[in-house]
């Protein structure tokens, strides 16, 4: 290192790498020991935010770090430590690097070696072996348990079946990284089974890691487990102490053939009334037509069990006004609003829940907290968020709608063949067709079967069909927004703005969405519109093909795999781009498609050819830029695009330009060989 200038006096015989930056961020010194860290000779003048990415006033404030930080370089980890060298204002910095190579190595070893715990349960395993043959039957198990002891002895896991359909594996982080990085390739590879049902082969999967002991880790798994399940199967989920990550879920909830479940929870559901001295129902904020089904069935049920109950609703939108009118008229009901309900509602009240089982989407999410008797019914995906105090908790994510439970549930109360009036047969079945869209998505047979036994109970279809009746205005407004899609990605996905602000925006977003499936082509849709209150609403839709529900996952929201939304404070345009950027990054769409090609081309060249130059320049390859972070690159490009210029133009022989001028003439070379 005979062109560097080394430091004088005491500090060239320090024991470890060092060197002195000026104010303006270049290196003026270097002792005997910075080859330990830099490979290359001639440092000087170069600018220390190159070498280790931190500016002078960074590592003026490196005190204020509760632990210094740690650059690796020359395949060896550095402890980065610094101090003025005099007390005077813009004085030289003296920047230490102390190896801990052998911390970090020990560190990575501890955290690759903790335990995770995984959970896998073949979903639906009772009506998968039901709907196979007796000799497809023996054959089907065994097949499964090879595929996925095969799958997990790839990553040396313990492998214990402790049930029929589940296992429980241990294996170490670093298997458990693994995996999650190739994002569970088993769910693939379970699905793939041949088998005599209508259905696939699927697993749900709940992994718990970064747990204080065995026990959290443990406890981290089975809350896994219960959300991936609840979310509908056929998906892992990965729980820690802060979040939770979901993988997969390709495949629709399957429909439970026994109606058994329906019974005992309307048994359940009989006790709990029996120990309440009143009944309290609720469903999510700004209802729709199965939120208010599902409450006024549910009010039939306490009814017939001889409670007074009370039905929460602070306001309703238009599409409700014809079906709540008629509710108002039978005189059966009783509504009120969260004042009356808070001043009614004492530690002897049942307070029922329909259509979510998340807090914060409550029409009054008070009343959670000021009773313990507490019941959910809901056929959404299960939420991390759920209320967890619940007593009786019936969320099935294969149902069409919260009303197809309640149906069911009614038919396992009283005594009596005519349970229900005309008009709540008539509200169940309003939504069940709202949450259906007409029985076209979501639709099984119990749905048919709710159906059919509303219909019978007195239900008029074309009563119903007036209940979804809107004005001429709002009927324009929807038209135009079907009319102003955009598809991309050859047609198969829509995105549409709903123009204006609007009372029922939600509604006229969801009914869009549901017509823009009407074109042919089209997998997934989605609207986009704006409430009175200035809040962004969001509706997304799909055949089957395209996950909505992760994706409203990325905005907030939620849903089932066809039916999903959320809301934002972005504008609808600023909404609009966040989607698409979901959309690309999960690759279901092109940057062609939203017209991005050529810039991101040009940027990553520019990018690439920048970075490639300040690896090399400190003492790497261009086979490391795949590590560089894309913000570093950016912030390298910021703050040196002057001072790289200058050096270049200056100094021919510096090594910042030889390494600029050698990556432009291997591209060239490539460039001539493509040509060739």
């Amino acid at each position: 290192m005979s062109d560097n200038k080394n430091i004088s006096g005491f500090a060239n015989h320090f024991p470890f790498p060092c060197c002195t930056v000026n104010s303006e961020g270049k290196v003026t010194g270097v002792n005997s020991k910075i080859s330990e860290v830099f490979l290359y000779d001639d440092i000087a003048e170069t600018d220390i935010f190159i070498l280790t990415n931190y500016r002078y006033k960074e590592l003026l404030t490196l005190d204020e770090r509760e632990t210094p930080p740690i650059i690796s370089r020359n395949d060896k980890f550095f402890r980065i430590m610094a101090a003025p060298v005099s007390d005077e204002p813009g004085a030289d910095l003296a920047v230490y690097f102390i190896e801990v190579t052998l911390q970090e190595t020990l560190k990575k070893r501890y955290n690759d070696e903790k335990p995770c715990i995984v959970i896998v349960e073949i979903d639906n395993y009772e009506e998968l072996i039901a709907a196979n043959g007796e000799e497809r039957r023996a054959s089907l198990s065994a097949e499964i348990n090879q595929t996925l002891r095969q799958a997990f002895m790839r990553l040396n896991a313990s492998i214990t079946k402790v049930g029929r359909s589940t296992y429980v594996m241990i294996i170490d982080q670093a298997a458990c990284d693994r995996m999650i990085e190739n994002k569970f390739p088993v769910l693939d590879e379970i699905r793939k089974i041949e088998s005599e049902a209508d259905f696939p082969v699927t697993i749900s999967i709940g992994v718990g890691i970064g747990g204080k002991n065995l026990a959290q880790t443990d406890e981290y798994a089975g809350i896994a487990l219960d959300l991936a399940r609840g979310r509908g199967g056929d998906q892992a989920a990965v729980k820690n102490i802060n979040k939770v990550e979901y993988y997969g879920g390709r495949a629709q909830s399957v429909e439970r053939i026994n109606k058994g479940k329906s019974r005992i929870v309307a048994h359940a559901l009989h006790r709990l009334l029996d120990e309440a001295n009143k009944v309290i129902v609720m469903g999510h904020a700004n209802p729709d037509m199965d939120s208010f089904g599902a409450a006024i069935g549910i009010s039939r049920f306490a009814m017939i069990c001889g409670k007074d109950v009370y039905i929460v609703l602070n306001y309703y939108n238009e599409t409700l006004t014809e079906i709540y009118n008629n509710a108002k008229e039978a005189e059966c009901y009783n509504f009120i609003g969260t004042e009356k309900a808070l001043s009614m509602i004492d530690d002897e009240t049942l307070l029922i829940v329909v259509d979510t089982h998340r807090p914060g989407y409550v029409e009054a999410p008070e009343l959670l907290e000021k009773t313990d008797k507490l019941a959910i019914i809901d056929h959404h995906r299960k939420a991390e968020d759920v209320i967890q105090t619940a007593k009786l908790s019936y969320i099935e994510s294969y149902a069409s709608s919260a009303s197809e439970l309640v149906s069911e549930m009614l038919q396992y109360v009283g005594e009596k063949k005519n349970v229900i009036t005309k008009f709540e047969a008539e509200a169940l079945l309003a939504g069940i067709t709202v949450d259906t869209n007409s029985f076209a998505v979501k639709t099984g047979v119990r749905t048919f079967e709710a159906a059919a036994w509303l219909r019978r109970a007195g239900a008029d279809t074309a009563t119903v069909k007036r209940f979804f009746q809107m004005n001429s205005q709002a009927f324009m407004l929807r038209a135009k927004c079907v009319a102003n899609a955009k598809f991309l990605a050859g047609g198969h996905i829509a995105i549409s703005i709903l123009e204006g602000q609007h009372v029922d925006a939600q509604i006229l977003d969801s009914q869009a969405a549901d017509e823009l499936l009407d074109v042919r082509g089209v997998k997934a849709s989605f609207v986009v519109g704006t409430t009175m209150a200035g809040r962004t609403v969001i509706s997304a839709r799909s055949l089957g093909e395209i996950n909505v529900q992760v994706i409203m996952e990325q905005l907030g929201g939620g849903g089932h795999l066809t039916t999903a939304g959320a809301q934002s404070n972005l504008p609808p345009e600023e909404t609009v781009k966040k989607i698409e950027k979901v959309l690309l990054d999960r690759g279901h769409i092109k940057p062609s498609d939203i017209g991005v090609e050529e810039t991101m081309e040009e940027q990553a060249a520019a990018d690439e050819e920048f970075a490639e130059a300040g690896v090399v320049a400190r003492g790497g390859s261009a086979e490391q830029l795949p590590g560089l972070a894309s913000a570093q690159i950016k912030e390298l490009k910021e703050v040196h695009d002057e001072s790289l210029e200058e050096l270049m133009k200056d100094n021919r022989d510096d090594l910042i330009g030889k390494a600029v001028a050698k990556v432009q003439a291997e591209k060239a070379e490539i460039e001539r060989g493509r040509k060739k």
